[in-house]
């Protein structure tokens, strides 16, 4: 618990301008980050690799001057800045790759494995967005679970939600998004 304190605490130093603060809060969280970006590109779904992921996400997070309130927020912070990583990575792969007569493969299921060429990344960043319009809490869910790696409860405390209301989301949006990106 001592741990969620301090992070809370220097997030809320480092926001005020304390550097040292800030170099406090990167160095232990470095490495938790850069565990859930070694979960989420294990698969191989990105040329990026863990470090490169993490750095990237990092810079968007420093240059977003972004108040935050406690460790959670942080977290869906990192986790969005992650997707947008990803998403820009996808995409500039996809504008080389235009033209080859390459088909993208359709996603077997919702939120599992993105494939390589980052076409199946860039369908779910798609209908993240189009969930995001309906149901803005089902899709933070989804982008806690699936780019933090957060578990449901996780994500229920970051959110400020019960975790059968979580539960409930997650379900819901998982299967919207198999609805959505079905071939």
């Amino acid at each position: 618990m001592q741990e969620h304190v301090d992070l809370t605490g220097w997030l809320a130093a480092w926001h005020a301008g304390d550097r040292a603060a800030g170099e406090r809060l990167f160095a232990r969280v470095y490495r938790e980050l850069r565990g859930m970006a070694s979960a989420l590109l294990g698969s191989g779904a990105s040329t990026l690799q863990p470090t490169a992921l993490v750095n990237e996400a990092l810079i968007k997070l420093i240059g977003a001057d972004a108040g935050f309130q406690c460790r959670a927020h942080f977290f869906g912070a990192a986790a969005r800045a992650m997707r947008q990583v990803l998403v820009d990575s996808a995409r500039a792969r996809q504008a080389d790759k235009r033209g080859n007569g390459v088909r993208p493969e359709p996603l077997e299921s919702a939120l599992d494995v993105a494939s390589a060429d980052g076409s199946e990344l860039l369908a779910l960043d798609e209908a993240l967005t189009q969930l995001e319009a309906l149901d803005a809490q089902a899709a933070r869910i989804v982008e806690l679970r699936y780019f933090a790696g957060l578990s449901l409860e996780e994500s229920a405390a970051a959110l400020g939600l019960h975790p059968s209301s979580a539960y409930r989301e997650w379900q819901h949006a998982r299967a919207w998004l198999r609805r959505r990106l079905a071939p």
